[in-house]
């Protein structure tokens, strides 16, 4: 009996399944990752411009670029170096989503084999991600906003959200390929 069905031994993984790639390997999750995570700082920039400084009146549009500096280093450092304020806060802000993205990139793989669904993931780690940066940002500097005040927690939830559910979507849909069809 003769059938249609065959495969190359390049089509098949270690697994034995056809199309599958298998993990992917540090330099593909560290491009994705990056790519992740820049996208979800533009998305989060964009939010804060939005938000932050359309409906809330919080900080003119050009604080935003130089919000990490005051955040990590305080708000007389950042005034102390002017201009530099804005490309510190830029390289601080684009350093900790790639390092996020990178992150989420790795994990990604073994919680998609469990069939968690990347948005899902998204929301609980942005609410890590924003619980983590702050108590890194409380450490480092006593120039902060009050984080136990609601409104600065549910804002802080709300613009992470904005970051890691791109982020995440981005990670899913590149990875794809790795993943069992």
């Amino acid at each position: 009996m003769n059938n249609n069905i065959s495969a190359s031994t390049r089509d098949l993984d270690a697994g034995g399944r056809s199309g599958e790639k298998g993990h992917p390997d540090a330099a593909t999750i560290f491009r994705v990752g990056a790519q992740a995570g820049l996208t979800g700082a533009i998305v989060i920039w964009i939010y804060e411009a939005v938000v932050w400084v359309g409906v809330q009146h919080l900080m003119p549009m050009g604080g935003i670029p130089r919000n990490a500096t005051g955040l990590v280093f305080g708000k007389a450092f950042q005034e102390s170096i002017g201009i530099w304020a804005y490309v510190l806060g830029t390289v601080i802000h684009f350093t900790f989503a790639i390092a996020w993205g990178v992150a989420f990139a790795a994990i990604w793989p073994s919680l998609r084999k469990r069939g968690y669904e990347a948005t899902l993931v998204a929301l609980f780690y942005a609410i890590l991600a924003w619980i983590v940066m702050h108590v890194a940002i409380s450490i480092s500097s006593s120039n902060h906003p009050n984080y136990f005040d609601p409104n600065v927690i549910i804002g802080g939830f709300m613009s992470h959200f904005c970051f890691t559910i791109p982020l995440a979507l981005v990670v899913k849909k590149k990875l794809a390929a790795y993943s069992p069809r």
